[in-house]
């Protein structure tokens, strides 16, 4: 799943792509991924003619600011976007297309159909689902020191389950919570309102820090996450712990196991991060 550093990717090149673009067509070949408004036909109503202006991020979300309203995307497991000529070859699981005036698409792309459109009115897009239920995102000034350790003092559930909800903190997934937990050495089962200030501290320096590396490497590329022009991000090539099950740490030469935690995939070194 694209977490926040492939979607500020995807966002920076599609900006050098389709900002100043009017949309005068939309083709919708699966209408399940429109959710708001819930009429396939109404949302292309809202949406033709309207010109892109801005494509803004909070956590996983895409906001492409258009003239009158805002169009949140969440891609989900495998979402891709791409801009090309509209003569070009339509690829299969094409779900929506935005056509421009100018004769190029804005396909989006979309294999398991999980990904999420939302038309909302501008100026509302922070009042009502599902912008509404996130927590800040790691790069906003509300994700200090304070919030985030009186959030993790009220609850008695596992660090790494805390740091994958979104209502906490947005734009956290498995790799990069996995990464940060092994840099701030904090065991991902550890309870979150066990946690000391100085290990509080120590996840939420390396949490920014690790988003920020990850964006300057153009994310991870893990099975079929590409940026917005088809190219791959090299993050992975930096990962400490997610996906170097069996391998020695880079860091003490324990060997790195996977477990599970909250249902999902978890790498640790057990050396490193004590529980």
């Amino acid at each position: 799943m694209p977490e926040l550093p492939e979607v500020e990717t995807i966002k920076n090149t599609l900006k050098r792509f389709v900002l100043g673009k009017k949309i005068a067509n939309i083709t919708v070949n699966w209408g399940n991924i429109i959710k708001e408004p819930d009429d396939v036909e109404e949302f292309k109503h809202l949406l033709i003619g309207q010109t892109i202006h801005d494509i803004r991020r909070k956590g996983k979300f895409l906001m492409f600011a258009l003239d009158d309203h805002i169009l949140i995307s969440h891609l989900r497991m495998e979402g891709k976007y791409s801009v090309v000529a509209k003569e070009e070859a339509i690829p299969k699981h094409t779900h929506v297309i935005f056509h421009f005036t100018n004769g190029e698409d804005l396909r989006y792309n979309d294999v398991r159909k999980f990904g999420t459109l939302h038309a909302i009115p501008k100026g509302e897009e922070f009042k009502e689902k599902p912008l509404n239920q996130l927590g800040p995102d790691p790069f906003d000034d509300g994700f200090t020191f304070d919030y985030f350790y009186e959030k993790l003092k009220k609850t008695n559930r596992v660090i790494k389950s805390v740091l994958l909800d979104q209502t906490v903190v947005a734009g956290l997934g498995n790799i990069y919570v996995d990464e940060t937990l092994f840099k701030a050495g904090v065991h991902p089962l550890k309870k979150a309102n066990k946690l000391t200030k100085k290990e509080v501290k120590a996840i939420r320096e390396q949490a920014i820090l690790t988003l920020e590396e990850a964006v300057t490497q153009g994310g991870t590329t893990i099975r079929s996450y590409v940026n917005g022009q088809g190219d791959m991000g090299m993050f992975q090539q930096e990962l400490f712990v997610y996906g170097q099950e069996n391998k020695p740490c880079k860091n003490c030469g324990s060997q790195v196991i996977k477990m599970k935690v909250g249902g999902r995939g978890t790498h640790v070194c057990l050396n490193c991060q004590k529980n």
